[in-house]
Protein backbone atom coordinates (compact mmCIF):
# COMPACT_ATOMS: atom_id res chain seq x y z
CA UNK A 1 0.00 0.00 0.00
CA UNK A 2 1.40 3.41 -1.01
CA UNK A 3 0.70 6.30 1.37
CA UNK A 4 0.79 9.88 0.19
CA UNK A 5 2.99 11.71 2.80
CA UNK A 6 1.08 14.99 2.39
CA UNK A 7 -2.28 13.27 2.96
CA UNK A 8 -0.88 11.44 5.99
CA UNK A 9 0.41 14.73 7.40
CA UNK A 10 -3.02 16.37 7.05
CA UNK A 11 -4.76 13.38 8.68
CA UNK A 12 -2.20 13.36 11.53
CA UNK A 13 -2.52 17.11 11.99
CA UNK A 14 -6.33 16.93 12.09
CA UNK A 15 -6.37 13.99 14.51
CA UNK A 16 -3.87 15.61 16.88
CA UNK A 17 -5.62 18.97 16.97
CA UNK A 18 -9.05 17.34 17.45
CA UNK A 19 -7.63 15.27 20.30
CA UNK A 20 -6.16 18.38 21.95
CA UNK A 21 -9.46 20.29 21.69
CA UNK A 22 -11.35 17.45 23.43
CA UNK A 23 -8.84 16.88 26.22
CA UNK A 24 -9.21 19.24 29.23
CA UNK A 25 -5.71 18.67 30.64
CA UNK A 26 -3.23 21.08 32.20
CA UNK A 27 -0.17 20.94 29.98
CA UNK A 28 3.31 21.76 31.32
CA UNK A 29 5.96 23.75 29.44
CA UNK A 30 7.98 20.54 29.13
CA UNK A 31 5.04 18.78 27.46
CA UNK A 32 4.57 21.70 25.05
CA UNK A 33 8.29 21.57 24.17
CA UNK A 34 8.13 17.83 23.50
CA UNK A 35 4.97 18.26 21.44
CA UNK A 36 6.54 20.99 19.31
CA UNK A 37 9.71 18.90 18.90
CA UNK A 38 7.58 15.98 17.69
CA UNK A 39 5.66 18.22 15.27
CA UNK A 40 8.95 19.60 13.88
CA UNK A 41 10.37 16.11 13.52
CA UNK A 42 7.28 14.80 11.73
CA UNK A 43 7.17 17.94 9.60
CA UNK A 44 3.70 19.06 10.65
CA UNK A 45 4.91 22.55 11.55
CA UNK A 46 7.88 24.60 10.38
CA UNK A 47 10.72 25.91 12.51
CA UNK A 48 9.42 29.47 12.21
CA UNK A 49 5.94 28.36 13.36
CA UNK A 50 7.50 26.67 16.39
CA UNK A 51 9.42 29.87 17.20
CA UNK A 52 6.23 31.91 17.00
CA UNK A 53 4.41 29.44 19.27
CA UNK A 54 7.17 29.43 21.90
CA UNK A 55 8.21 33.11 21.85
CA UNK A 56 5.25 34.92 20.32
CA UNK A 57 7.65 36.71 17.94
CA UNK A 58 8.20 36.16 14.22
CA UNK A 59 11.80 35.04 13.52
CA UNK A 60 12.57 38.18 11.50
CA UNK A 61 11.31 40.45 14.31
CA UNK A 62 13.68 39.03 16.96
CA UNK A 63 16.16 41.76 16.08
CA UNK A 64 13.77 44.54 17.12
CA UNK A 65 14.30 46.34 20.41
CA UNK A 66 17.04 48.16 22.29
CA UNK A 67 20.63 46.90 22.17
CA UNK A 68 23.74 48.11 24.04
CA UNK A 69 27.20 47.65 22.55
CA UNK A 70 29.61 45.23 24.19
CA UNK A 71 31.88 48.21 24.97
CA UNK A 72 28.87 49.93 26.60
CA UNK A 73 29.50 53.07 24.53
CA UNK A 74 26.22 53.23 22.60
CA UNK A 75 22.61 52.05 22.61
CA UNK A 76 20.60 51.59 19.43
CA UNK A 77 16.91 50.95 18.90
CA UNK A 78 16.32 48.46 16.07
CA UNK A 79 12.92 48.87 14.42
CA UNK A 80 10.93 47.42 11.55
CA UNK A 81 9.83 49.60 8.64
CA UNK A 82 7.72 47.55 6.24
CA UNK A 83 9.87 44.56 5.29
CA UNK A 84 13.12 46.30 6.19
CA UNK A 85 14.88 46.96 9.48
CA UNK A 86 16.85 49.95 10.67
CA UNK A 87 18.44 51.29 13.85
CA UNK A 88 18.49 54.68 15.54
CA UNK A 89 21.20 55.88 17.89
CA UNK A 90 19.43 56.58 21.19
CA UNK A 91 22.41 56.98 23.57
CA UNK A 92 26.19 57.20 23.29
CA UNK A 93 29.12 57.85 25.61
CA UNK A 94 29.96 61.53 25.33
CA UNK A 95 32.77 61.56 27.91
CA UNK A 96 35.41 62.24 25.24
CA UNK A 97 34.43 65.95 25.12
CA UNK A 98 32.98 67.53 28.26
CA UNK A 99 32.19 70.74 26.32
CA UNK A 100 29.73 68.99 24.01
CA UNK A 101 26.92 67.00 25.54
CA UNK A 102 25.29 64.14 23.72
CA UNK A 103 22.19 66.18 22.94
CA UNK A 104 24.18 68.94 21.18
CA UNK A 105 26.50 66.83 19.02
CA UNK A 106 25.96 66.95 15.27
CA UNK A 107 27.05 64.93 12.25
CA UNK A 108 30.09 67.14 11.47
CA UNK A 109 32.00 64.46 9.50
CA UNK A 110 29.18 63.82 7.01
CA UNK A 111 30.42 64.44 3.42
CA UNK A 112 27.01 65.95 2.61
CA UNK A 113 27.23 69.54 3.95
CA UNK A 114 23.43 69.72 4.25
CA UNK A 115 23.49 66.85 6.80
CA UNK A 116 26.35 68.12 8.96
CA UNK A 117 23.96 70.00 11.24
CA UNK A 118 21.72 67.02 12.09
CA UNK A 119 21.83 65.70 15.64
CA UNK A 120 23.61 62.40 16.27
CA UNK A 121 21.08 61.48 18.94
CA UNK A 122 18.07 59.90 17.22
CA UNK A 123 19.88 59.59 13.90
CA UNK A 124 19.38 56.47 11.75
CA UNK A 125 22.69 54.57 11.76
CA UNK A 126 21.47 51.38 10.05
CA UNK A 127 19.01 51.21 7.12
CA UNK A 128 17.60 48.73 4.62
CA UNK A 129 18.38 45.45 6.40
CA UNK A 130 16.23 42.60 5.08
CA UNK A 131 15.69 39.26 6.76
CA UNK A 132 17.05 36.16 5.02
CA UNK A 133 15.30 33.07 6.47
CA UNK A 134 17.78 30.68 4.81
CA UNK A 135 20.70 32.09 6.83
CA UNK A 136 18.59 33.42 9.73
CA UNK A 137 20.30 36.80 9.32
CA UNK A 138 19.56 40.36 8.24
CA UNK A 139 21.47 41.41 5.13
CA UNK A 140 21.94 43.99 2.36
CA UNK A 141 21.74 46.95 4.70
CA UNK A 142 23.76 50.12 5.12
CA UNK A 143 25.51 51.28 8.28
CA UNK A 144 26.67 54.84 8.84
CA UNK A 145 29.79 55.62 10.90
CA UNK A 146 29.43 59.16 12.26
CA UNK A 147 33.07 59.18 13.45
CA UNK A 148 34.33 58.95 9.87
CA UNK A 149 31.28 60.12 7.90
CA UNK A 150 31.35 56.93 5.83
CA UNK A 151 28.58 54.53 4.91
CA UNK A 152 29.26 50.81 4.59
CA UNK A 153 27.31 47.71 3.60
CA UNK A 154 25.99 45.88 6.65
CA UNK A 155 24.64 42.57 7.87
CA UNK A 156 23.53 41.30 11.28
CA UNK A 157 22.60 38.09 13.03
CA UNK A 158 21.66 36.95 16.52
CA UNK A 159 24.03 34.44 18.10
CA UNK A 160 22.96 31.30 19.96
CA UNK A 161 23.66 33.19 23.20
CA UNK A 162 21.17 35.90 22.18
CA UNK A 163 23.60 38.72 21.39
CA UNK A 164 23.50 40.61 18.10
CA UNK A 165 26.53 40.83 15.84
CA UNK A 166 26.52 43.68 13.29
CA UNK A 167 29.14 43.81 10.55
CA UNK A 168 30.01 46.82 8.43
CA UNK A 169 31.97 45.98 5.30
CA UNK A 170 33.05 47.10 1.87
CA UNK A 171 32.33 44.38 -0.74
CA UNK A 172 33.37 41.40 1.46
CA UNK A 173 31.94 40.59 4.91
CA UNK A 174 35.04 38.66 5.99
CA UNK A 175 37.19 41.82 5.87
CA UNK A 176 34.62 44.01 7.60
CA UNK A 177 34.45 45.32 11.15
CA UNK A 178 31.95 43.84 13.59
CA UNK A 179 30.30 45.12 16.75
CA UNK A 180 28.56 42.97 19.33
CA UNK A 181 25.44 44.07 21.19
CA UNK A 182 23.41 42.67 24.08
CA UNK A 183 19.71 43.30 24.69
CA UNK A 184 19.11 46.38 26.79
CA UNK A 185 16.11 46.71 29.09
CA UNK A 186 12.81 45.42 27.78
Amino acid sequence: MIINPEKARVILQTDIFNMIKKTPVVISHKTIFHFLFLMLTVGVISKSSAQILTTGVLPQDRICGKWISEEKNCIVHVYKNGNEFGAKLIWFDDSDDKNQTMSTRTDTKNPNKALQGRKLLGMDVVDNLTYNPASNSWENGLIYDAKSGRTWSSAAYITHEGSMKVTGYWHFKFIGKSMNFKRYGN
